[in-house]
């Protein structure tokens, strides 16, 4: 079994035998008190979908089946006491949450009651692509485009986040990476969104309320920023506001991957190679490290674009490090929402050992195939990864359940 090393020091905490004490779903979801309440999600199995699909991306292969590494467990307190059911559960949610925002900076208040404002439209093939503006920060408007089916009607919808917004329509170029274009070919509702302005500037990221005195981790004000995004996609007249998801690929997986740990509304979430834990033998593809993420400090920043964070002294990234954090801890916020790990060179097979953290809280709630995952040789997406991305959508948001029909 692979041991994760981090800053030249391997933990070595012990993953407790959990005894499942038959915990209701209903029980699981209603306490939780999260955007599932309106999704009939036992209805909706990711072994349904794996077995119309001929699929196993909810199960590990034998190898990591119940293999949990030295990652600390989230079904115990950070005191040392277990969690024995679903509301211990919800405080210990709650620790986690309020335990990482404490560290990667608290949001300001979620900007309610806007709406998108309409640019221009332009009709393309069976959609419209509108240009849109809104404020993802209260001191901040950004442009994206929001892609609508013609089909009338309440439909799923996807926020896709990158470096810019072009990428994601169809527009730059990038193979495989037009993800907003293909779902909304599949008839969902997508809003492509990106760091345009500071992708050109090389800072890559948000930064709150400025990028020499942010007071949130870049990482933080992104999420933060797609939830204002949500919200504001949310109020659009063809979406279905319990029917939301998001996805991103590297630098958007990132994004993707915390804002919907940390934001509930978010209904599921596809990582396209994101590097789910910190890991630094991957080189720069996981620098979680540098200023742009988790390793915050004022320009001018000097090595950026390092290997490891061997020398990362700022920020918050070496301090979660130290004390033993690694984003399985986010990663388990999520339950029992569904998501999508999209691997290649950044995230193998062997990241089931993480993953398997979530699969054990989800099974304390009575929830089984929320967590699955892909594995490709390389970091670049695929046809074939991507055909299981939208499949995944297509599942667990574009599919009513009985209960809708």
């Amino acid at each position: 079994m692979r041991r994760h090393t981090i800053r030249g020091k391997t933990r070595t905490i012990i993953y407790p035998i959990i005894i499942y004490l038959g915990v209701t779903s209903i029980m699981g979801c209603k306490r939780l008190e999260i955007n599932q309440t309106k999704r009939n999600w036992d209805k909706l199995s990711g072994a349904a979908f794996r077995y119309e699909h001929g699929q196993t991306h909810f199960t590990p292969p034998p190898l990591y089946q119940e293999k949990f590494g030295t990652y600390r467990n989230p079904l115990l307190f950070y005191n040392g006491d277990t969690v024995k059911n679903a509301e211990d559960w919800l405080k210990r949610r709650k620790e986690i949450k309020d335990k990482w925002l404490n560290l990667i900076g608290h949001w300001p208040a979620i900007i309610a009651n806007q709406k998108l404002e309409i640019i221009k439209t332009t009709e393309r093939e069976d959609f419209k692509q509108h240009l849109v503006r809104f404020y993802w920060t209260p001191l901040e408007q950004t442009y994206g485009y929001l892609l609508e089916p013609n089909k009338k009607g309440k439909h799923p919808a996807v926020i896709t986040v990158f470096y810019e917004p072009e990428t994601a329509i169809g527009w730059g170029g990038k193979a495989n990476r037009d993800f907003a274009y293909q779902l909304t070919k599949r008839g969902f509702v997508t809003l492509s969104l990106g760091t345009r302005q500071t992708t050109k500037d090389k800072t890559y990221s948000l930064y709150y309320p400025t990028i020499n005195n942010s007071t949130m981790q870049p990482l933080s004000v992104l999420a933060y920023a797609a939830a204002n995004a949500w919200e504001v996609l949310a109020r659009v007249e063809s979406v279905d506001s319990t029917r939301i998801g998001i996805m991103g690929h590297s630098y958007g997986a990132k994004w993707a991957m915390f804002a919907s740990c940390l934001y509930e509304k978010f209904a599921c979430t596809v990582w396209s190679d994101p590097g789910i834990v910190f890991d630094e033998t991957k080189d720069n593809y996981i620098n979680y490290w540098e200023p742009w993420y988790l390793g915050y400090y004022p320009p001018p920043w000097k090595n950026i674009w390092s290997n490891n964070g061997n020398n990362s002294s700022t920020g918050v990234y070496a301090r979660l490090c130290k004390e033993g954090h690694d984003l399985h801890e986010l990663h388990s916020l999520l339950a029992p929402r569904p998501f999508l790990v999209s691997g290649g060179y950044s995230d193998n097979v062997d990241r089931w050992i993480p993953l398997n953290h979530s699969v054990a809280v989800n099974r304390l709630l009575g929830y089984h195939h929320r967590v699955a995952m892909t594995n490709r040789p390389k970091h670049d997406p695929t046809p074939e990864s991507n055909e299981t991305i939208y499949k995944f959508f297509e599942w667990f948001l574009k599919r009513k359940t009985p209960k809708e029909d």
